[in-house]
């Protein structure tokens, strides 16, 4: 098959973000598909050019570069601008590039401008992948608010789940929405994976005075903003240093709307107990992650929310790392089931500080998690089993 790719947001583990499309597309790759990626630069990627338009080879993936810069610190109109010049641009590709499927992944939901195109005006059928719900999740979360804007975004969602002949979800709470709100006959489950020899190879841990790998810390890698309400771990850890727990750490990796709020408040406060480094590359990434004794995914409390499918919750479960968790749908169940960590009020940050201070001397009932982390990692996200289901999905819908 020849399968054409629209996602904003590639990047490889050299990069600082998630390498679902890059570890799937190469996957497809091995097994003799061709595989085109349409992306734009994305400030956590690894992905550079110089041309406006650019074509690169990457790992046997054709990708094709629109030279143009998204930034999660960027103004909303700012972000606006460059996912229609994406899409634009995107246009000629959906036109002029030979493929048997196009695969439109989203967020944002422009994203689907390309998408829809190429299956209207040549023989492409067309593939939706939620990522997120858009535009459910940032109007839930008070992002976009202007209501004209609003109803033509559910208007183009619906429109864009009529015209997929397939929609891959990336959580089982994603699929059950999208089953029971639209009525969609075909939508399969594909969560993020587990880059499993990535995660449990050996790398050196960092060279700071701030942390060192026989620390007991808690970790949060990714966007530091409302969303993932970041604020949960600036108080837990206050409420750590109020009850003289300074041998617990919470450790924060990413950078974000809040990053700048929340360092100040590390310097103004003196919370030696809140260590932040700042985006670093997936590889390099490894050993903080490794060496956690819980792996935090927190966010905002919403039923949207809920459906979420966190990249740090499978990197974690890779690297053998206990899940503290704040949302109440699919994760909470799987956590529940197969015990390998906690779930808690993400409004309670003394709840997670009582947890850490639990658990700070259990180390070996730790290690029970820690197997049951890396099992589960092992047995339903490995990246070659989901990479072989997703597969499986389009082979089905390319011989209908």
């Amino acid at each position: 098959m020849k399968i054409l790719v629209f996602y904003q947001y590639f990047t490889t583990p050299k990069g600082s973000w998630g390498t679902r499309i890059y570890e799937f597309s190469k996957k497809w790759v091995e097994h003799g598909h061709e595989v085109v990626v349409v992306s734009s630069i994305y400030s956590k990627s690894d992905l550079k050019a110089n041309k406006f338009l650019e074509t690169q080879i990457i790992d046997g993936i054709k990708v094709k570069v629109i030279n143009i810069r998204i930034d999660n610190k960027q103004s909303k109109l700012k972000r606006i601008w460059t996912f229609i010049i994406y899409s634009l641009f995107s246009i000629y590709y959906a036109l002029s590039i030979k493929a048997d499927l196009v695969i439109s992944s989203s967020g944002p939901i422009t994203v689907g401008f390309p998408g829809i195109i190429g299956s209207l005006f040549t023989r492409k059928k067309f593939v939706f992948e939620t990522r997120d719900l858009w535009p459910e999740v940032p109007i839930e979360v008070g992002v976009l608010i202007n209501k004209w804007i609003q109803k033509l975004a559910y208007s183009f969602e619906r429109y864009l789940y009529k015209r997929a002949k397939l929609i891959v979800s990336l959580s089982p709470g994603m699929k059950e929405h999208i089953e029971t709100n639209f009525n969609h006959p075909n939508v399969v489950s594909v969560t993020n994976s587990a880059n499993l020899a990535l995660f449990e190879s050996k790398k050196d841990f960092p060279i700071t005075n701030r942390l060192k790998d026989t620390d007991f810390y808690a970790i949060y890698t990714g966007n530091i903003g409302q969303i993932n309400n970041s604020f949960l771990l600036v108080n837990a850890a206050r409420a750590l240093r109020e009850k003289g727990e300074d041998g617990i750490k919470i450790v924060l990796v990413g950078d974000g709307q809040q990053k700048d709020e929340i360092l100040q408040i590390i310097e103004k406060e003196e919370l030696s107990n809140l260590v932040h480094f700042d985006l670093m590359p997936k590889e390099d990434l490894v050993p903080l992650i490794q060496n956690a004794k819980f792996s935090l995914v927190p966010l905002t409390p919403n039923k949207i929310l809920d459906t979420s499918s966190p990249n740090k919750l499978f990197e974690s479960l890779a690297a053998g790392v206990p899940i503290i968790q704040t949302t109440k749908g699919w994760i909470k169940e799987y956590i529940n089931e197969n015990q390998v960590g906690f779930n808690i009020d993400g409004e309670a940050p003394e709840k997670l500080a009582e947890l850490l201070i639990q658990w700070y001397n259990k180390l070996e009932e730790l290690d029970v998690m820690r197997k049951n982390a890396r099992q589960c990692a092992e047995r339903d996200f490995d990246q070659d089993i989901l990479a072989k289901r997703y597969l499986e999905a389009l082979k089905s819908l390319h011989d209908a």
